[in-house]
């Protein structure tokens, strides 16, 4: 396994450095820049507008600033943001907790309802309730994250006014209890999507096990039904599962950052769009870089889960 691991290692650090790449020059070849705030000043010559682009480094070649930018990035230095010179590892620090306070929630939601839909809908294959299982999961999967969250918001908070309309906290009220209402609605509108595709890979491959020969022996044998689906169907179904974990990581980030900005939850995926709207170079490629990182990982652990869980399967 330890050859394994490094070849992965090894593969994942040149796709770091080719996302960096394509980051850093779809960033700086963008429309705009940096200093197109500076130059909508009346206050602002040329010359000043010269002077900071100089201190900022940005009047030097593109593969310069880039090299200069990784290899700083290599020895720990993010950098410093543009919006308001403090560093990128602090900023992003500062943002990193909501985001895991809410991925975290999301995907705990998903995977228990997930599960339990599927499992009852592959027992109950064909019945009222598998029907609507099944329609409710093309439903969430057919609509956007964000529709899900405005009408959340209009119903939960707008009409009923049960539940707060966004924000991590209230106002000088730093509870966990304060913490966990205003949690509710943006952990479940992004478990929503999370929970149907989890929903519909646990029933498929719930279904696939049930229907397996040992399922019918153990049947034949009069085990109870409750012990067969919990001791053999059960465990074998969930094996393909710790790959869809890994394979949903990345759609959980993107949905993270659509919930962060309608419900304004103060993480790393509403600091992402401010970032970009205020051209804070700096701060972006952080964030992409933590981002594919972290993909990257969770990948890898689905990979050694599976193969921890499946005796049968060798990585070498």
């Amino acid at each position: 396994m330890f050859p394994y691991l490094l070849r992965r290692l090894g593969q994942a650090l040149v796709l770091l450095l080719i996302v960096s790449m394509l980051g850093f020059a779809i960033l700086h070849l963008a429309p705009g820049g940096p200093l197109s705030q500076f130059a909508l000043s009346s206050q602002m010559s040329p010359e000043d507008i010269a002077r900071i682009s100089h201190q900022l480094g940005l009047d030097r070649p593109l593969p310069v600033q880039y090299a200069d930018w990784l290899w700083r990035m290599l020895q720990g230095d993010w950098g410093t943001s543009y919006r308001d010179g403090s560093a990128v590892l602090a900023v992003i620090g500062s943002h990193l907790r909501a985001t895991f306070e809410l991925m975290a929630t999301a995907t705990l939601v998903a995977c228990l309802l997930g599960c339990w839909i599927g499992i009852l809908g592959a027992i109950r294959r064909y019945s009222l309730f598998d029907t609507l299982a099944t329609v409710g999961a093309m439903v969430a999967l057919s609509i956007p994250t964000f529709w899900f969250g405005l009408v959340a918001i209009y119903v939960f908070s707008v009409t009923l006014g049960w539940l707060p309309a966004g924000n991590r906290h209230t106002v000088g009220d730093d509870s966990v209890l304060d913490l966990l209402h205003h949690l509710i609605a943006p952990a479940l509108v992004l478990a929503l999507v999370e929970m149907a595709i989890w929903a519909r890979f646990m029933r498929s491959s719930m279904l696939d096990v049930i229907g397996q020969d040992y399922i019918r022996t153990a049947r034949a044998k009069g085990l109870p039904e409750w012990s067969i689906l919990s001791r053999h169907a059960l465990r074998n179904a969930l094996l393909p599962m710790i790959t869809v974990a890994g394979l949903q990581f990345p759609t959980l980030l993107g949905g993270a950052l659509v919930a962060e900005t309608v419900f304004t939850w103060p993480g790393m995926g509403r600091l992402f769009l401010d970032s970009i709207a205020y051209r804070d170079y700096p701060v972006v490629m952080g964030i992409l870089m933590l981002s594919a990182a972290m993909v990257m990982l969770g990948s890898l652990i689905a990979d050694l889960l599976y193969a921890v869980v499946d005796p049968r399967i060798r990585m070498e």
